[in-house]
């Protein structure tokens, strides 16, 4: 029970990784505050947790948003006394079109929701996260990016670097106050995000060393690891959890 009287915030918490991991959090004792776009969805996931007697509030919006990020904190620490921890896992790939294709609207819709709502949810949580002492920030990369190049991805290799670099730069800025940052960068992964098409799942499956996609709760499971105190000395890390699939050339 790592998470004992412990409250942690988790964004893209309605399916996917984020799911995975407030499940996760859960049976180790956290309170959650979760949020992402789809209410219905969310509330589902919130309701799911709740009936295992964990405590957790959820509220829809936008991560893009900093007013709803803000009152998310707020309503942390008014409901469960403080926010010890913060799992920035909300984002979109775009539309696969190649960079010379690809509309402005586009490049800024996948600029926002992976790197902007990163830098704001820096500047929403951190006060909080310093307030409670030791808190631990957490977001999702991806190897797209800071390992390897793939095509129609260019806006978020582009935002994912950006995370990567953002992290080594909080974690410099904050390791005096008892803060530690950090990314996970997954690999393919069987999520909502990956869709049903089991020909490009068996093609994607071959780019990784393991020849599989992971589950959602492998990946969470990583996140449970870096967001907990047994990662206490862990800080400035873009820890690779993606099966091989930087590695492998074959």
């Amino acid at each position: 029970m790592r998470f004992t009287n412990k409250t942690v915030l988790v964004t893209g918490a309605s399916s996917g990784i984020g799911a995975a991991t407030a499940r996760l959090l859960a049976e180790e004792g956290a309170n959650l505050v979760l949020t992402a776009r789809g209410d219905d969805r969310l509330q589902a996931v919130a309701s799911d947790i709740a009936a295992t007697g964990a405590r957790v509030h959820a509220r829809a919006g936008d991560v893009t948003d900093a007013t709803h990020m803000h009152g998310l904190v707020t309503r942390a620490e008014a409901e469960f006394g403080a926010l010890h921890a913060a799992f920035n896992n909300a984002g979109s790939t775009g539309d696969g079109q190649p960079v010379t294709d690809t509309p402005r609207e586009t490049w800024d819709a996948v600029i926002a929701t992976n790197l902007t709502a990163a830098y704001i949810a820096a500047t929403t949580q951190i006060p909080a996260l310093k307030r409670a002492g030791n808190g631990s920030l957490l977001y999702t990369s991806s190897f797209v990016g800071p390992e390897l190049g793939l095509p129609g991805m260019g806006a978020y290799a582009a935002a994912k670097a950006g995370v990567t670099g953002l992290v080594k730069v909080l974690a410099v800025e904050h390791g005096a106050d008892g803060l530690r940052v950090n990314a996970i960068l997954p690999g393919g992964t069987r999520t909502p995000m990956a869709g049903d098409d089991t020909t490009f799942h068996d093609w994607a499956a071959q780019l990784h060393a393991l020849k599989r996609l992971a589950t959602a709760e492998e990946i969470a499971k990583a996140a449970v690891f870096l967001l907990s105190g047994d990662a206490s000395f862990v800080t400035g890390t873009a820890m690779l959890v993606d099966g091989g699939n930087s590695v492998n050339k074959t």
